[in-house]
Order: C-alpha cells, then sequence, then structure tokens
C-alpha cells in the first residue's frame, strides 16, 4: 500500500494537478477529475493490481499469461509507457531537487512579486551547469533507493515521509487560508463556473485521473505482482485513492490562494508550483527552514513516483534478460538520463522546443490511457469476469462476489464505463489538435 501510494502521491497530484486545475476551468476541472478518479480510476486501477497477482509477472509476461502472445505486446507498451512517463517526470524531480539546494543559500525567500519569482526560475532553467547537475544528482538519488529494491527502499521510506508531506501540505494549505486573496483562490478551486465547462475540459480531467493513480503504465501490475493472496485490495486501492483526492485538493488551496494574494496567474503552466511556493516561505516566521524541509519531502515524493515508473521496466530486465537488480537499475538510470538530459536542456539552457510539453501530452492523454485500456479489457473481456471478483474476496470476512449488486457494479464499471471513457481520451489527442 505504501509503495502504491508514492506512486500516485507524488509530483503529479502537487505539481501537475495545480496547473493544470489552473489552465482547464477551475472547480470544473476539480469536479470531473474527483468523478473520473472514483468512477473510472478506481476500477482500473483494481483490474491492474488483480492481473499482477494472478500472473506473480512484470507487466510484458502477465498480459501473455492471462492474453495470448499478441496481448504480450500490449504489456511490454506498458512497461515502455512507464520508461517515457519517467524520463519526463525526473525533469521536474531534478528541478525540484535543484529548489531544495537553493534553499539552502536562501536564495527562494527574496522573491516579493511574482515577477522577481518568475526570473529567479527562468535564470535557473537557462543555466547548463544547473539543469545538468540537478538531473545527475536526481538520478543518482533514484538508483541507491533502486538498487535497496520495493521493501526496503519504497515501503520503508513513505511510510515515514508520507505522513510528513501530508501535515505540511496541510500547513502550507492553512497559511494560504491566512493571506489576502484567499477567498478568491478558494472560489476559483471550488466554485464552479459552468461556463468552463466543455469538451477539452472533461477529456483533460479524465487523463489526470488515470495519470493520478499511476494506471496504464505497468506500475499497478508491477506492485499486483508483489502481493500475497491474503492481502486484501480494497485496503490498498481505497487508501491510495483516497490520498490522491486529499493531496490534490491540499495542493490546490495552497497554491491558488497564494497566486490570488499575490495578484498572480493561475494559467502559469508547469512553471505555477515553483514560482508560487517560494513567495508563501518568504512571509513566513523562520520562512527558510520551513522552505528546505517542504522541498525535501516533495523530492521524495517525487522520488517514490519516479522509482514506481522505472519498476516496471525494472522487472522486465530482470525476467527477460536474466540482470540483477542492481544490474537492472543501473541500466535503467542510464536510459533515463540520456533521455532526460536534453529536454532539461531544452528549456533555455542550450535550446528552445517544447519536448517536455509534447512528451509528456503523448504520454499522459494517449499511452496512459491506452495501457488502461488494454486492461480492463484484458480483465473484463479476455477472462471470465469471475477471476476479477474471486481476487476482490480474497482477504475480506464475507464474499463481495456473492452480491448481485457488487458484482453488476463492478462489471459495468469495468466492462463498459472505462473502456468507453478511456476511448474518448484517446480520441482527444485528436480532438485537442
Amino acid at each position: 500500500m505504501w509503495a502504491a501510494i508514492g506512486s500516485a502521491v507524488g509530483l503529479g497530484s502537487i505539481w501537475r494537478f495545480p496547473y493544470v486545475v489552473g489552465q482547464n476551468g477551475g472547480a470544473v476541472f476539480v469536479l470531473l477529475f474527483c468523478i473520473f478518479l472514483l468512477a473510472v480510476s478506481l476500477p482500473i486501477m483494481l483490474s491492474e493490481i488483480v492481473i499482477g497477482r494472478k500472473t506473480q509477472s512484470n507487466p510484458s509476461d502477465a498480459f501473455e499469461k492471462l492474453g495470448s502472445r499478441r496481448w504480450k505486446v500490449l504489456g511490454t507498451m506498458q512497461v515502455v509507457t512507464g520508461f517515457l512517463v519517467s524520463v519526463f517526470y525526473s525533469v521536474v524531480c531534478a528541478w525540484t531537487l535543484g529548489y531544495l539546494l537553493e534553499s539552502l543559500s536562501g536564495s527562494l525567500l527574496n522573491f516579493s512579486t511574482a515577477v522577481e519569482a518568475k526570473l529567479f526560475w527562468e535564470s535557473c532553467l537557462h543555466s547548463v551547469s544547473w539543469v545538468t547537475g540537478a538531473q545527475i544528482g536526481f538520478l543518482f538519488l533514484a538508483g541507491i533507493v533502486l538498487f535497496a529494491g520495493v521493501q526496503k527502499g519504497i515501503e520503508a521510506t513513505n511510510k515515514i515521509l508520507m505522513p510528513l508531506l501530508f501535515f505540511m501540505l496541510l500547513f502550507l494549505a492553512i497559511v494560504g487560508l491566512s493571506m489576502d486573496g484567499a477567498k478568491e483562490g478558494l472560489r476559483f478551486l471550488f466554485s464552479p463556473d459552468w461556463s468552463m465547462l466543455n469538451g477539452k475540459v472533461a477529456l483533460l480531467a479524465l487523463g489526470q485521473a488515470c495519470f493520478g493513480l499511476s494506471v496504464g503504465q505497468g506500475t499497478m501490475i508491477t506492485y499486483g505482482s508483489y502481493l500475497k493472496e491474503r492481502d486484501n485490495l480494497f485496503k490498498i486501492s481505497l487508501p491510495v485513492t483516497l490520498a490522491v483526492v486529499v493531496v490534490s485538493l491540499l495542493a490546490g488551496i495552497a497554491i491558488f490562494t497564494a497566486v490570488f494574494s499575490v495578484g498572480g496567474s493561475p494559467q502559469g503552466g508547469a512553471e505555477l508550483f515553483f514560482q508560487t511556493l517560494p513567495m508563501i516561505f518568504s512571509t513566513l516566521p523562520f520562512g527558510g527552514f520551513f522552505c528546505f524541509l517542504f522541498f525535501l519531502l516533495i523530492l521524495f515524493a517525487g522520488l517514490t513516483s519516479q522509482i514506481s515508473a522505472m519498476e516496471p521496466l525494472i522487472a522486465y530486465l530482470i525476467d527477460h534478460k536474466t540482470f540483477s537488480r542492481h544490474k537492472a537499475a543501473l541500466v535503467c538510470c542510464l536510459l533515463v538520463f540520456a533521455l532526460s538530459l536534453p529536454i532539461s536542456l531544452s528549456f533555455g539552457a542550450l535550446f528552445t522546443y517544447p519536448i517536455f510539453d509534447l512528451l509528456s501530452f503523448l504520454c499522459v492523454n494517449f499511452l496512459v490511457p491506452l495501457g488502461a485500456l488494454a486492461a480492463v479489457i484484458l480483465i473484463g473481456w479476455k477472462n471470465p469476469f469471475s477471476l476479477f471478483m474471486a481476487h476482490l474476496d480474497k482477504g475480506l470476512s464475507f464474499k463481495i462476489s456473492k452480491s448481485s449488486f457488487a458484482t453488476t457494479l463492478f462489471s459495468f464499471a469495468i466492462k463498459y464505463l472505462a473502456p468507453v471513457v478511456i476511448f474518448i481520451i484517446i480520441l482527444s489527442v485528436f480532438y485537442a489538435r
């Protein structure tokens, strides 16, 4: 459960969620995101965990065992998707490490206006040494945890840091609520303007809901393969879903109350997180300490999500190439570095080109939904649905499969609702263009 929470609750919830909300209708997006998370992403997550536990295999082999050799291609696609996610994700995590180090020098406490924060941010991205050093440093940290493995590395870390991160976000949200523009920020986040509702907003909310629970990229299948027969899937999936909702909303409150208080724009894009939060710390007593602690916790949250995205490829290399875990982790880290460094340098350090936006768009709005679609079809149509319900029964004191209502509900969600809305997400790739 803690490994899955670390995968889902990371920069996707804290960094990506606020800026996508800011660019796509505010409260309308938030409402749709919560609905899709519960109605679509949660059933997909359960399906992928069942696939992993039933086969005890990496995504590529799992799809072959429950499908056929042709299905193996779709499982391999999930592995590749997770790897590509880890490439663009590592860029954001490297920025977080860079800002953590900047907090030690006090550089993040000197902003009185949004313009000053933006200029400092741009100066960091335009520095070759800054982005390269941050990229190397972050992947070195990721490699250390991956060497230790899931139980010793990821679970042990998350049991301590995830609760700390939650309380830190709660603290920042309270600070944000005390600022002058808090009411406007809350109105933007929780009071829907229905004129903002359109197909694009709905489609992007669906994409964020899938991305938020790390489905469609092999992570939940891989973690499912580590589960024992006695493990209760609801005790894993429900806390993960709840954690994503709570952390996303807390991050949104902290960001938008501050944005409106300093006269910033909620449509600031991917840079919104890094330009807004330092301004909060600049107003606090002991702001330097809180700034350092926050970026430290965010770094570890990003680290756990990064590791989760890389884990399917590592499992694949161990199973298919007979690599040791250490060798597989090293190869994966080197591949991520080779592809992520040019992206880091594309924000003005060496050249300017939207590689980051293109890769992020491809993964979140096409590859992730496509992988999720393959998973629910495999569970809902390729195999008897009783297989899924039998795994829900494991670890429970009662048999949920005996309930016709529960069976009908899950059957509808997995066999019909999820495939239809995922297909819509995939079509949104063409719609958005």
